[in-house]
Formats: structure tokens, sequence, C-alpha cells
């Protein structure tokens, strides 16, 4: 991270950057099948929100924590972990293909 960019500037920085990527992804892949409901959710509550100028895709605000012992770290993984089933999509976080908890997700977490 810059030294002179706060946590809070980079986290602005960054939601606003991968929105927008994002959103473009959606809106510009022929085989998504969800593109429709998905742009016009994004479009609903970004209408409502006077701080975006379109789309919502991240939370408003942020709370950023320093990752200062292992402890921590384990605790947040475990917490994005269990975001899919807070959500109802899967009954146990392994279930869901795009999380680091399921070991056959295209998504890989590198180890130190």
């Amino acid at each position: 991270m810059n030294e002179g960019l706060s946590m809070s500037d980079f986290l602005r920085d960054f939601k606003s950057y991968t929105a927008k990527k994002l959103i473009d992804s959606i809106a510009n892949n022929p085989i998504e099948s969800r593109k429709a409901w998905m742009l016009s959710h994004f479009s609903t509550h970004g209408q409502t929100n006077a701080l975006n100028k379109e789309f919502q895709f991240w939370q408003n605000g942020s709370h950023p924590t320093s990752l200062y012992s292992n402890e921590v770290i384990q605790q947040k993984i475990d917490y994005i972990h269990d975001n899919p089933v807070r959500a109802g999509f899967v009954a146990d976080a392994h279930e869901y293909l795009y999380s680091s908890a399921c070991p056959h997700s295209p998504i890989k977490v590198l180890e130190s």
C-alpha cells in the first residue's frame, strides 16, 4: 500500500475500481444467466443512495482491521467463509464453489 494513502482512502479506491470492473464484467458477459437480475438489483440500490451515481455494488462504509495475529487472521477468514452460509446460499461454507473454503473452488489461496 502506498505510504501516503490512508486505509480509508485505499478501501474507497479499491471498492470503486472493483465495483466498476465487476459491473462491466457482468454487463458484458453473454453467458451470465443472472445478468438482468444482478444489474437491476445493483441499479435499484444505487438509485436510493446519494453516494452512488448509478450502481451500488459494495455496502457503504468500511471498518478496516489490522491483521496483527494469526488468531485475528483466522477469525476474519472464518467470517468471510461463513458469509454465503449467513446469506442462505449454502448450508456449509465448503459447499460454496467460489470460496477458498471449498476444496474444488477455482479460487486458490497462496500459502506463505
